[in-house]
């Protein structure tokens, strides 16, 4: 199946999610916590967590975008050296002023790359983390590879990610809200008539649950689980890399 685009159809998708957050980038924050009531940030905690409980150091976070999860892993995890890398420059630029703010230059530099094609040598960090980017990846498949390249032996993967409630009735209120009330806000907070269309369609499109966890074994990666958050409407999996040992 083709890949859901934000703006069309024909045409590069890893184009058409640069300029989608390019677009949406001063605004996001305020979305992001608007739409989902704030329950994104117990979110990130909890993947903080998962990632000190791996006792990891040395962390790159794929698809930063605007710094929220590179700032909570730093000050989550006491003498962690985080790095973020994402392809939306807008984003960058707000997560950078958001680490400036804060007073945490130069402890998480941020970097313009792909996260398919991550510019890092191999096996550089302990851990990798992405919150709600693989969804927006190009090529998953090749995604997942590539963060498994640059992650040491014994090194961890937590992906933060939507999925789709399984139980009634909050999966029909669920979906009324994620295809309705939240592409109408979205549109009108953002000023962009495709972002929170997109968005719905990206997750009712993505493999989560059983099916990504499939993925990231056949990517090479070990001991994976998935937790379910807020009745299913987000998962956080845990996988790892084989130990040298």
């Amino acid at each position: 199946m083709d890949p859901v685009k934000p703006y069309s159809a024909e045409g590069s998708k890893k184009e058409q999610v640069a300029h989608m957050f390019n677009a949406i980038s001063k605004r996001y924050d305020v979305l992001n916590r608007t739409l989902s009531l704030g329950i994104d940030v117990l979110w990130r905690r909890r993947t903080v967590a998962a990632v000190r409980k791996a006792g990891a150091k040395d962390i790159l976070d794929v698809a930063t975008g605007t710094a929220d999860l590179a700032i909570a892993l730093h000050r989550g995890i006491p003498g962690s050296r985080v790095q973020g890398v994402d392809i939306s420059a807008g984003m960058l630029d707000v997560g950078r002023e958001k680490i400036t703010r804060r007073g945490l230059d130069p402890n998480i530099p941020l970097h313009l790359g792909d996260g398919e094609s991550l510019p890092f040598e191999n096996a550089s960090f302990d851990a990798v983390t992405v919150a709600f980017g693989v969804r927006n990846f190009e090529h998953l498949e090749q995604g997942l590879r590539d963060m498994k390249r640059v992650l040491r032996p014994g090194g961890s993967l937590a992906v933060l990610e939507f999925s789709q409630p399984e139980s009634f009735p909050f999966r029909p209120l669920y979906f009324f809200y994620f295809k309705h009330i939240l592409p109408t806000i979205g549109k009108w907070v953002s000023k962009d008539s495709s972002a929170y269309t997109y968005l719905p369609a990206s997750v009712e499109a993505f493999p989560y649950g059983d099916a990504f966890a499939q993925k990231l074994k056949e990517a090479g990666f070990t001991q994976v689980s998935i937790r379910p958050l807020t009745f299913g409407v987000a998962s956080l999996y845990v996988a790892h890399t084989e130990s040298a040992n």
